[in-house]
């Protein structure tokens, strides 16, 4: 008897064991996320005066993208040492254009580093050589 009520018990604690696993719920799986996406992004004006002058540098922002994909804040995270560079860059991204990133399929909040390089032209531009017209007329 005690073989059989043993045999018995296990059996219904098996039972029990399998109904209880079938009544778990598992989690649903996660709704896709996206990342932030740039949509448009023309490209910073290059200070005249550091062109001529043959002045370079890199530039690392970053931008808090709302919802909607427009920049919400800027802030300089590396300065590329010239004000006028950093200025012009971070002007320039006010004006982007991203696509949100998403979770759960709905538009948020996100921040993204851009960084921006400035190289100074192969060829001077025309317009340089009469701005050092004028740099040397009011140097005399």
């Amino acid at each position: 008897m005690d073989d059989r009520f043993l045999r018995l018990a296990i059996g219904a604690a098996i039972a029990s064991g399998l109904m209880l696993a079938g009544c778990e719920q598992s989690a649903p799986p996660p709704l896709p996320s996206t990342r932030v996406m740039a949509v448009e992004t023309p490209p910073p004006v290059y200070p005249l005066e550091l062109a001529c002058a043959d002045i370079g540098g890199r530039v690392l922002l970053r931008l808090s993208i709302g919802p909607d994909g427009r920049p919400t804040r800027v802030e300089t995270l590396e300065s590329s040492g010239q004000p006028a560079l950093d200025a012009s860059a971070a002007k320039a991204v006010e004006d982007w254009t991203f696509q949100a990133a998403t979770r759960a399929d709905q538009p948020v909040a996100s921040q993204i580093n851009v960084p921006m390089t400035f190289t100074p032209p192969v060829e001077k531009p025309d317009t340089c050589f009469a701005l050092e017209d004028q740099q040397r007329k009011q140097q005399d």
